[in-house]
C-alpha cells in the first residue's frame, strides 16, 4: 500500500538538521497544497515542527541550557533567499546594527533584494524584503557595503560625533579596492558625505 503523503512528509522532515527552515512549496511534488498543509499542521501539534510565520517552518533545536532553540530572523531571511535564488543584503537600521552605528536591533530587518518586495511577518518581528537592483547588491565585502546601506537612510546632517568616530574607524578596516568600488554603487548623498568630511583622513 501506498505510503499517504502525511507519512511521506514527515519521513523527509526526518532528514532535515535542527535549524533548518522550509516552505510547504518543497513538498509540491508530494501531494495537492492542501495535503501538505494538512501534513504539516499535525507535525506542528506534534512537536516536530515549528511553524514560524505563514507558510515557513523550522526544525526546533536543543540546548541544554536554553532548550528549544529556533533559527534567528536573519538566519530565517537568508534561507527564503537560497530558497527563491535571489541575492539580499541587510539595509536601513539593521545594516547599521551589524556594523556597529546602532545598539539596537530592529524588530523589523529590512533587505534589500534582486526578487520582489514583499513583508513576512514572524512572530512581534519581521522581516522586508526591498526590491533592487543587482548593481546595488554588488558591492564587495561585509564592511562599507554594509555601511553605506546604512547611512543611506540617515540625516548625514545630524550625524553624531560618536558615529563619525565610528564611521572612521570602519573606513581604516575596509581595503582601499573594497572602499574605491563601493563608492562607485553608492548614491551622490553617500559618496559625498564620505569624500567630502571622511576619505581623506581615513586612508
Amino acid at each position: 500500500m501506498k505510503d499517504s503523503v502525511s507519512n511521506v512528509i514527515e519521513l523527509e522532515i526526518n532528514r532535515f538538521k535542527p535549524g533548518y527552515v522550509f516552505l510547504p512549496s518543497d513538498f509540491k511534488e508530494l501531494g495537492t497544497s492542501t495535503a501538505i498543509r494538512k501534513a504539516l499542521s499535525r507535525l506542528v501539534e506534534a512537536g516536530k515542527v515549528e511553524r514560524m510565520g505563514q507558510g515557513i517552518y523550522a526544525i526546533p533545536k536543543y540546548d541544554k541550557v536554553f532548550g528549544k532553540v529556533m533559527p534567528s530572523i536573519e538566519e530565517i531571511a537568508k534561507a527564503l533567499a537560497k530558497k527563491e535564488h535571489v541575492i539580499i543584503k541587510p539595509s536601513g537600521q539593521y545594516a547599521l546594527n551589524k556594523v556597529g552605528l546602532s545598539t539596537q536591533v530592529p524588530m523589523k530587518l529590512v533587505f534589500l533584494t534582486t526578487g520582489n518586495s514583499k513583508r513576512i511577518q514572524i512572530g512581534q518581528n519581521a522581516i522586508i524584503f526591498k526590491s533592487t537592483t543587482a548593481k546595488k547588491l554588488s558591492m564587495k565585502g561585509n564592511i562599507t557595503s554594509l555601511l553605506f546601506l546604512g547611512i543611506e537612510d540617515l540625516d548625514l546632517q545630524k550625524i553624531s560625533s560618536l558615529q563619525l568616530g565610528r564611521i572612521m574607524d570602519l573606513l581604516k578596516q575596509e581595503s582601499p579596492d573594497n572602499l574605491k568600488y563601493n563608492l562607485r554603487l553608492t548614491p551622490s548623498k553617500v559618496s559625498d558625505f564620505i569624500v567630502k568630511n571622511l576619505l581623506k583622513s581615513a586612508i
